[in-house]
């Protein structure tokens, strides 16, 4: 007897998916509520389950798109693994039967799996292994930081014992994806982890001995063959740059090449036009003069020039809705909430956490989830969850230098500010010329949803708040 695999329906729109990843080969003795694939919708990622314990009989290698309803496996009676029950019936009856010292040394191996990291992502890049392979670790060690499209983040250990690393440093694997094991026993306690990974400063120094992988090597589309990578000599082994004559080849990071991909998808999906204006920054300038030490004393931070430009942005999205709203389709999609994008650059690229609710916060809550969001980046810490949502976007070239920018459509957004240096400039003042603090602002707006006068009157409403900023705190 033999039970069916079947694509599941994923809503009225949907009518195919693609088989993206197997995470059981053919033949594998499986468990019922193992997750035996991942599919892909034009909508999100799925997990199936097994719904019966058997064997594993694929009939859809990875990479094919199949119609909704289509059956890709059969799960055939005979071998079934044993259910999960007495395994954790074990893990249960080891503390009370068994001394603290027997129970490290059970000898048990533990997978290190790529976690998953939200429906979109679907692959992450081992970016930095802190331990080589054969190296003790303690439960709670950092082992390996993951780099996906979206963020970074660290995989810690989850019991004592050896490990054993399975992929090298610098390849991009699927999540669920077992890239170590930690054979459990004979591991250092926590406190004492630490001393023992100082004392062996000569590890890095061994490993270009050993051949890494070729840089220009492109990631695999597919899961890779983990058996072949296990029994190499490139294990733990970072990818280095490769000289080549006058140039040097090295891998884009994930972050990178999904920064690429998304810029040239906005040029490709969207109508952008940019409207540019100009603002006197004398009175933005004089408030926070007037009342920075108070401010600092009050609320713990500065107030800075990025909190005013949020409060600006959410004005005129009040008062310009359209440039508030999205295309989906044939629809259009109006937002009635104002979480604003604010560029962030990293050593690893752009990102662009999301500040909530900005319509309900004060100056100085902004400026203080500024400072929190700046400070999860520089350590490498912004979370997934950080980065969705946005209704409108706001990058600072100026704080490089920019003069004037054109920025680029964060999709499915509508409208993007540019912000750029401040510089002294003549201008004329009621009939006279005058040296003032001038930026130039440039709006970058989908010219299928917003028109120009919509474009125009918005950046305009900005210029108003800013250099009125006693309007701009009365919201008027």
């Amino acid at each position: 007897m033999s039970f069916e695999v079947i694509i599941p329906n994923a809503g009225e729109s949907v009518t195919s998916a693609n088989v993206a990843q197997w995470h059981k080969s053919n033949g594998d003795t499986v468990a019922k509520g193992d997750v035996l694939l991942t599919i892909e919708t034009d909508k999100v990622s799925q997990e199936l389950e097994a719904e019966e314990a058997g064997v594993l009989e694929i009939l859809v290698p990875e990479g094919e798109e199949v119609a909704i309803g289509t059956v890709v496996a059969k799960l055939n009676e005979g071998g079934a693994a044993p259910a999960p029950a007495p395994a954790e019936e074990k893990k249960e009856e080891a503390p009370a039967s068994a001394p603290a010292e027997e129970s490290s040394a059970t000898g048990e191996v533990i997978d290190v799996v790529v976690p998953a990291a939200g429906e979109s992502v679907t692959s992450a890049n081992v970016a930095n292994w802190q331990f080589a392979s054969g190296d003790k670790v303690a439960k709670g060690d950092t082992l390996v930081t993951l780099e996906t499209d979206k963020v970074a983040s660290e995989l810690e250990a989850e019991v004592s014992g050896t490990i054993e690393i399975i992929v090298p440093e610098g390849e991009e694997v699927d999540i669920g994806t077992v890239i170590a094991r930690i054979t459990e026993g004979d591991a250092p306690a926590k406190p004492a982890a630490t001393p023992e990974k100082k004392e062996e400063p000569a590890k890095p120094a061994e490993k270009p001995a050993t051949p890494a992988p070729a840089a220009s090597t492109p990631a695999p589309a597919q899961k890779p063959d983990l058996s072949v990578v296990a029994n190499s000599e490139d294990r733990g082994v970072k990818a280095e740059p490769k000289t080549e004559g006058r140039t040097t080849r090295k891998k884009m990071t994930m972050l990178r090449r999904k920064i690429a991909t998304h810029l040239v998808n906005a040029q490709q999906t969207a109508a952008i036009l940019t409207t540019f204006n100009e603002v006197d920054m004398s009175a933005i300038m004089q408030l926070r003069k007037d009342v920075q030490e108070d401010f600092v004393k009050k609320h713990g931070c500065k107030l800075g020039f990025m909190s005013l430009f949020v409060k600006a942005v959410v004005q005129a999205l009040k008062d310009v809705p359209s440039i508030n709203a999205r295309i989906d389709g044939t629809d259009i999609v109006e937002n009635n909430f104002y979480d604003i994008g604010v560029a962030v650059g990293t050593e690893k690229g752009l990102v662009v956490p999301v500040l909530r609710d900005c319509e309900q916060k004060g100056f100085a809550q902004i400026e203080q989830d500024l400072i929190g969001y700046a400070n999860k980046a520089r350590e490498g810490k912004i979370e997934m969850a950080d980065l969705q949502g946005g209704v409108f976007t706001i990058s600072n070239g100026g704080v490089y230098g920019s003069l004037l920018s054109t920025p680029i459509l964060n999709p499915p957004q509508s409208g993007i500010l540019g912000m750029h240096t401040i510089q002294q400039r003549p201008v004329a003042v009621n009939g006279k010329v005058e040296i003032r603090p001038m930026m130039y602002l440039a709006l970058s707006y989908d010219h299928r949803l917003v028109d120009g006068k919509e474009a125009v009157t918005f950046l305009i409403r900005i210029k108003e708040c800013l250099e009125n900023p006693t309007r701009l705190m009365l919201e008027m």
